[in-house]
């Protein structure tokens, strides 16, 4: 299911590739309520019903356990408005949700050595929330919160 979804979802962003060097896509993180937020937006917006990736549905990593009560909240997902993506997921339970870190942005450069410049830079009196690593949909994935605050999420899409 998961490598179907991230097929679809990497074609999506590599069809636009082309025509522009790098995305900023704004990301924005709920607290549990993340399916019914972009249920909400996409009737508001006119966009197509959204396909959700539930925490459950992308597998699980022996090294990091997952709780039962993530298993239903959503992983990712994303609306298109106009021609511009919107993507959200729900906070990971344990991790910190408060008002100001829920939006983030992500930024999907062209190759690894690129995100990893980027990467370090925003790095740079900041605090890396997940070091630059291999995904599932991703040859070079990291989260990043810079020194100002703002939150970045560095994405290397796979080819397909």
């Amino acid at each position: 299911m998961i490598k179907k979804w991230i097929s679809g979802y990497t074609n999506s962003i590599l069809e636009s590739k082309e025509e522009h060097r790098m995305e900023f896509t704004p990301y924005i993180r709920f607290n549990g309520s993340c399916r019914e937020a972009v249920e909400f937006y996409a009737k508001a917006f006119g966009a197509e019903q959204p396909k959700f990736l539930t925490f459950g549905e992308s597998g699980e990593n022996p090294a990091w356990p997952m709780p039962e009560e993530a298993k239903k909240l959503i992983m990712h997902t994303e609306i298109t408005v106009k021609g511009k993506k919107l993507m959200f997921s729900d906070t990971f339970p344990g991790m910190p949700y408060e008002q100001g870190n829920h939006i983030t942005i992500a930024l999907m450069p062209e190759d690894e050595e690129t995100a990893r410049k980027i990467f370090g830079h925003l790095k740079e009196g900041g605090k890396a929330e997940m070091e630059l690593s291999e995904t599932a949909w991703s040859s070079c994935f990291g989260m990043v919160t810079d020194r100002y605050g703002i939150g970045w999420q560095i994405n290397v899409l796979r080819e397909h």
